[in-house]
């Protein structure tokens, strides 16, 4: 593969220096004050600036530059973030576009309203001590020159209301006499020209596609920029790779994302059951979480999603399935479960709902109380996209969505949502701790994981972003806490669990695309033990305790010169013992004492021997 740009600006100015530039006030200083910045998003910033402001033989003019970045690692506060750099640096107006208008509306929320959790800006915006107002706007012809001027729209009506003239809409002499910063959210939807392997027969003046509408937008004045952002990039593309190697500025997948501790530890809970059980086993644990979690100080309000294959109507099916074990679920349907799941985890669920002394009697009443009807949710409406939508739909659908951005708000009493494949993109969520694949199909292709299991893994990836919280000071409150210790009850809101069918096929597909996509360890490998009966008896298992030490990695990132390694000196001297002599008559008067002749001899470092050079560091105790 291409030697890509963010590669070629550490080879051109150095991975330490660029992580010395230093992130401006009025960048830091104006975001939520609520999220703050990962030292993988202070990176980010830091590719930007570097290229932004240096100057270097291959920077593109205009500046056209994609972000790829994790589901869940915050991309859009990176857009917020880079607009307040670019304000200050003179630009006011700024085109964001989205795939679809399903995602907008959330998009809208974020960026504008100041009540809402997600709000990306700090409640009042200051940059060179003045106020600066966050506004939307239709269009740039009468934007407030002072203000950060947001046009959100999604890449189809923007096609549309550049090649269809309408009252009000963007055209393409917006564009002439404007410095416009042009933002791309799930860009790779916009890549469809490219992905065509015989560009050339595609001729962009005569058939104007989402790409290439994109690309003469922002080549209509040589200062605009173009920023693009995707979790989904074809690395094995050679099209993409080749139209996007001098402009991947920053690279953070989600195997970076979850070996970091940022996302929940992702399991497959397969088991040879019917779906009324699977239904129940995964309320089951769901309900679990959240009275761990409350048993500890933790509020927490897990929701779970249950997953439709292919129709509105077998999700609409399954919502009420759903209601008609929840409406008359007894102490008797809790016992029967007990005895018909014999997985570990789920008797471990079991287990603690007895030692808490809440009878089975209990757990139905508290099953059917936060799994009613009102706390539920079926999100397969209509598509806003759609031109026939009616207008009360089109509330609802606007509402439902605003709905899901903030499902993680203490008033929000949502629990379960019933969807087919709505929610697989555009959609973040912190507390989904559970997804339900209720049906058994697969789809296997030439023996390659189907577009289902794809879109399943999708799903999972989106799920898997973690839940914050600390128990103390000491602990990180975005990082998992509990891998080295397994059997903490804490751990289980540091998962997300998938309910399948135990198929063996169909898991294997699945973890082959979720380690393809950096959900899952590669390397894990899973093995069955069996202890000795006589050893089961003997005291060191039944009592015992194993030990292990943890490894604490030594960093030694503040070394940059040998004056951090407590060297103040620049030149050394040393006296090297020649080892020669001579004796000497004290009482002989004719006896000279002559002294030995010292010779001095001045020895650059970079003429000593490296091996030489290396021994005397392993002695230093730094």
């Amino acid at each position: 593969m291409a030697t890509l740009l963010y590669d070629r600006l550490l080879m051109k100015f150095g991975e330490d220096p660029i992580k010395e530039i230093e992130i401006p006030k009025h960048l830091s200083g104006n975001l939520n004050p609520e999220f703050v910045l990962r030292p993988y998003q202070v990176e980010a910033f830091q590719r930007f600036i570097c290229y932004y402001e240096k100057e270097f033989d291959f920077k593109l003019s205009p500046i056209h530059l994609l972000t790829n970045m994790a589901t869940g690692s915050g991309k859009t506060l990176i857009m917020a973030g880079l607009i307040l750099y670019l304000y200050e640096k003179g630009y006011r107006n700024f085109l964001f576009f989205v795939p679809s208008t399903n995602i907008i509306d959330k998009t809208i929320d974020n960026f504008l309203n100041a009540s809402s959790r997600k709000f990306l800006f700090n409640q009042t915006v200051t940059i060179d001590h003045k106020r600066v107002e966050i506004q939307r706007v239709d269009n740039f012809e009468a934007a407030n020159p002072e203000a950060i001027n947001i046009c959100f729209t999604t890449i189809q009506k923007l096609h549309s209301d550049l090649y269809t003239e309408k009252e009000n809409s963007l055209t393409f002499e917006d564009f002439k006499d404007k410095r416009i910063v042009l933002i791309s959210d799930e860009a790779h939807h916009s890549q469809a020209l490219t992905k065509k392997k015989n560009n050339n027969q595609i001729d962009a003046d005569f058939v104007p596609t989402w790409e290439n509408t994109v690309e003469k937008l922002f080549k209509t004045n040589s200062k605009n920029l173009l920023l693009e952002f995707t979790a989904t990039i074809d690395y094995s593309d050679r099209d993409i790779v080749h139209k996007y190697e001098n402009k991947i500025i920053y690279r953070y997948d989600l195997a970076d994302f979850r070996l970091h501790g940022y996302s929940k530890d992702v399991h497959i809970l397969k088991a040879n059951i019917d779906k009324r059980d699977r239904i129940l086993q995964a309320v089951l644990l769901n309900q679990y979480r959240q009275d761990v979690a409350g048993k500890h100080g933790i509020f927490l309000k897990p929701v779970i999603l249950f997953k439709a294959q292919r129709t509105i109507a077998q999700s609409q099916e399954n919502e009420n399935f759903f209601h008609e074990i929840f409406d008359k679920l007894k102490a008797i349907d809790i016992a029967e479960l007990r005895k018909r799941l014999s997985i570990p985890l789920i008797q471990k669920v079991f287990q603690f709902y007895k030692d808490e002394g809440i009878s089975d009697s209990q757990l139905a009443h508290r099953l059917n109380s936060s799994f009613a009807p009102k706390y539920c949710l079926n999100v397969n409406e209509e598509n806003l996209d759609k031109k026939s939508i009616r207008t009360q739909d089109r509330k609802e659908v606007i509402e439902q969505e605003l709905l899901l951005n903030r499902l993680e708000d203490k008033d929000n009493d949502i629990r379960a949502i019933f969807a087919v494949q709505k929610l697989n993109e555009g959609w973040d969520v912190l507390n989904l701790f559970d997804i339900v694949r209720l049906y058994t199909e697969r789809d296997t292709r030439h023996n390659r994981p189907g577009k289902t299991t794809i879109a399943e893994a999708q799903l999972i990836g989106r799920g898997a972003r973690y839940f914050p919280f600390q128990m103390d000071n000491t602990q990180d409150k975005y990082t998992r806490k509990y891998d080295n210790s397994l059997t903490h009850d804490l751990r289980i809101i540091e998962e997300l669990h998938y309910h399948s069918i135990d198929d063996s096929k169909y898991i294997s597909e699945l973890r082959t695309v979720l380690k393809e996509k950096g959900i899952i360890d590669d390397d894990e490998i899973e093995l069955e033990l069996f202890l000795k009966e006589d050893f089961k008896k003997h005291k060191l298992y039944q009592s015992g305790q194993v030990y292990k030490n943890k490894k604490v990695d030594k960093s030694y990132s503040h070394v940059k010169s040998f004056e951090d390694l407590g060297v103040k000196k620049k030149n050394f001297e040393y006296n090297i013992l020649s080892g020669s002599g001579s004796d000497i008559a004290v009482f002989d008067v004719q006896s000279d004492d002559i002294p030995e002749k010292i010779k001095r001899q001045d020895i650059s470092l970079s003429a000593i021997e490296p091996h030489i050079i290396r021994n005397a560091l392993s002695r230093n105790p730094y």
